[in-house]
Formats: C-alpha cells, sequence, structure tokens
C-alpha cells in the first residue's frame, strides 16, 4: 500500500491499482481481495477506485468505482440496477410538524407499498382500492417506460413476465426506506432509497447468468466466476446496455412517483400549505454509464457509489440512527468523479441480528419515529461503520451542502 496525500493506493499484482479513500474507515480484508481480483480483470481502464464506505460485496465490492474499456461486468452492477436516493426540500419547518410524528409515519407507510407487507408480497397488480388514495402518477410515468420494455422484451421474452409496471412507485425490502428529516437550519426534507425492484432484479440476474454462459463456452477462467463479463461488438453486450439503461430509468422514475405520493401522504397530516423541490436530488448509486475520462470514452460502473462531477449534488445517506448529507462534487478525476453511497456495513445482516437486541434497537434510533422490532435489527446503526469518519476520508471528493437528521424512517 502506498500513500498519497488524500488516497492510499493498493497495488495489485498482475492488474491495475486501486485508489482507496478509506484512510480513518476500516476494510476487511476480503473486501481488498475482492477489489483485487477485479482489478487483475484486462479490460480495468488505469485505476479502480474505493470509497470509504467500501465492503465485501457479491462478485465486486460494493463501494467501487469499476471504470472498463471494450466489456461490462453485469454482477459488478448487480441485480438492484439504479438503486439510489432521491431528497426533497420543502417550505415547512420543524415547527410545523405535530407533536406526535407516529401518525405521520402511518399515512407514508399506507400510501407507499412498502417491504413484504400484503400490497407488495406476491403483487398481483394494482387494486387502487388498496391504496389509500390512487398512485397519483404511475400510470402516466409507465407510458414513458413501456414502449422501449416492449422492445426489450422482443429481444429477451422472459422479461415480460416481471413485476414491472406492478412495482412502479414501491418501496422495496432490506435497507430501503423513507424518511423525513431536518436539515441545519430546520427545514423539513423528504428522502428515499430504492431502485428497479421486481424488473431490475429479472435483468441483472438474465444478464449475469448469460455472461457466466458465454465464459464457459469460450473456456474463460476467471478469479471469481461473478466478474463474468460481456465483451463490446457482442449482441449479449449490446442488448445487456440497452436494458440496464431501462432500468436505470424506471428506477429514476420509481421515486419520482414515490415521493408524489409521500407529500400526498404527508398533506393529509399536515394541512398548513407547503411547497417541495425547493431544492431537489435524485441520484443512482448502484449503476453503469459512459463517460469520458482521462481522454478516453471509457463504462464506468459504479457499485455503492454516486456521481460527484464538480458541482453536481448528491446523497450520501447515514444510518437510520445517524444523519445523512445533501453533498455538492469536486469532480476529483482520481476518484472518477464519485463519492461514497453511505455510511457502509460493518457486518452482515445475520451478525448484526445475532449480536444486538431489540433493546439496543430502541436505545440507538431514540428520537426517530420508525420500527423498534426484531426485524429491523439488521439495519440498527452500529452495523454500519461511523458517518463522520466516511465523511472526512472523502473531504477531497466533496463538500457538504445540508446536514439531515433523520426524525422519521420508514423501513422496507
Amino acid at each position: 500500500m502506498t500513500k498519497h496525500e488524500h488516497y492510499d493506493v493498493l497495488n495489485v499484482e498482475g492488474g491495475r491499482p486501486v485508489k482507496m479513500w478509506t484512510r480513518g474507515v476500516p476494510v476487511e480484508d476480503e473486501a481488498k481481495r475482492q477489489l483485487a481480483n477485479t482489478a487483475r480483470m484486462p479490460f480495468i481502464y488505469k485505476h479502480m477506485a474505493a470509497m470509504p464506505d467500501v465492503h465485501l460485496g457479491k462478485g465486486s465490492t460494493i463501494g467501487s468505482v469499476i471504470p472498463t474499456l471494450g466489456a461490462v461486468i453485469p454482477a459488478a452492477v448487480g441485480v438492484d440496477i439504479g438503486c439510489g436516493m432521491m431528497a426533497a426540500k420543502t417550505t415547512l419547518s420543524a415547527n410545523d410538524l405535530p407533536d406526535n410524528l407516529g401518525p405521520l409515519r402511518s399515512a407514508i407507510e399506507r400510501s407507499v407499498p412498502h417491504g413484504m407487507s400484503p400490497k407488495t408480497r406476491g403483487f398481483k397488480g394494482r387494486d387502487k382500492g388498496s391504496w389509500d388514495t390512487p398512485p397519483l402518477p404511475v400510470d402516466q410515468a409507465w407510458m414513458t417506460l413501456k414502449d422501449e420494455f416492449d422492445d426489450i422484451c422482443h429481444k429477451t421474452p422472459r422479461l415480460k413476465n416481471t413485476n414491472n409496471y406492478k412495482h412502479l412507485g414501491t418501496l422495496g425490502s432490506g435497507n430501503h426506506f423513507i424518511e423525513i428529516c431536518l436539515d441545519e437550519q430546520g427545514f423539513v426534507w423528504f428522502m428515499l432509497h430504492s431502485g428497479s425492484r421486481g424488473v431490475g432484479n429479472a435483468i441483472g440476474s438474465h444478464f449475469i447468468e448469460l455472461a457466466k454462459q458465454d465464459m464457459r463456452t469460450h473456456f474463460i477462467n476467471l478469479p471469481d466466476q461473478d466478474l463474468a463479463y460481456l465483451p463490446e461488438g457482442t449482441q449479449h453486450y449490446d442488448d445487456y446496455v440497452e436494458a440496464v439503461g431501462w432500468a436505470q430509468k424506471f428506477a429514476r422514475m420509481n421515486r419520482e412517483v414515490m415521493m408524489q405520493n409521500l407529500i400526498a401522504a404527508v398533506r393529509t397530516v399536515i394541512t398548513k400549505p407547503f411547497e417541495t423541490h425547493v431544492e431537489a436530488v435524485n441520484c443512482h448509486h448502484n449503476y453503469v454509464q459512459k463517460e469520458h475520462h482521462f481522454g478516453k470514452d471509457v463504462l464506468v460502473t459504479r457499485k455503492g457509489a454516486v456521481s460527484a462531477r464538480a458541482g453536481e449534488l448528491g446523497i450520501i445517506p447515514g444510518s437510520m440512527g445517524a444523519k445523512s448529507f445533501i453533498v455538492r462534487g469536486k469532480g476529483n478525476p482520481e476518484s472518477f468523479h464519485s463519492c461514497s453511497h453511505g455510511a457502509g456495513r460493518t457486518m452482515s445482516r445475520t451478525e448484526a441480528k445475532r449480536r444486538f437486541s431489540v433493546e439496543d434497537q430502541v436505545r440507538a434510533t431514540e428520537g426517530v419515529e420508525c420500527r423498534k422490532d426484531a426485524d429491523v435489527i439488521d439495519e440498527i446503526p452500529m452495523a454500519y461503520k461511523d458517518i463522520d469518519a466516511v465523511m472526512e476520508a472523502q473531504s477531497d471528493l466533496v463538500e457538504v451542502v445540508h446536514t439531515l437528521k433523520q426524525i422519521v424512517c420508514v423501513k422496507g
């Protein structure tokens, strides 16, 4: 490991170096080995970048930025294609909120299908009677996605029988969430975290398996089978780039739909008129796109990382008991204009459930209106890295514009 002013370099034998913005933040040896495996792929361009929230993932490391020339790794993008964040500042202040935040959380939970509730478990269709109010923009939003999806299904028919339209405007489970936050001046923000849901999972899974089949067909040995790739110039590559691009549009639209329904839900509880989108950000953190770096057009895969071009706004959430940040990118070329996508886990969900109790969860989320039962212990704040240390480690990548404190959290 060699040191530079703001980052360390993991020198990889037989591969490209990995520039790591991880000073003051623990990184597992397994994550370093996984980074090195990816860095040995022959099409990595110049170097990889590891963000301070980096931790072990499936195939490629979460919190990594992977620039490639002439190939794409579907498992590096993953199956939660286009997963990301949306935040909107309102004209409401802390004084406008009710003393009891419970009804506010309940209104949101009724208006946005989430987790494994009856509204999303085996979701068969849009029975508008199952919603408090009909989902405002779902049909209109789907019409902007439908024609391209039909073209994709013509090439890959199995994708037609997925939860596509049915999942538009739904949150999902795991670490997906909806939050109401206060900024440093006491203004209310709405924030949510979700991606492309069932259809994105189906697209990712299909092309990950196709890439593995291609590797077997051509007798290509890999350090990890989840590094199976699709070479540029092949039909599978072209089909994947089209499908993954569509899934990213779906994910962005999914967040827009949920935000509109979240706002409508809040208006049923807070009757004072208010404006939203005073400031608004909608950004992916699991995705791939073509970008220009170091003189070449390359594919940049951000697996748990956010674009941070100079002046570009992004969102870095902490855990459900911590704080989150609206940031402005500094356009650091060495990170391929990227920053972290959150705090990053320090332990698996299974380990968190083994180590912590409901009482720990209650203490860690004091002051936040949220679920505090055994089923959400895997999301306990102590299962995540210290968000302040994460932010300090990437001070040359972003500047903080707003610091947000969660007061209501709806978990998927």
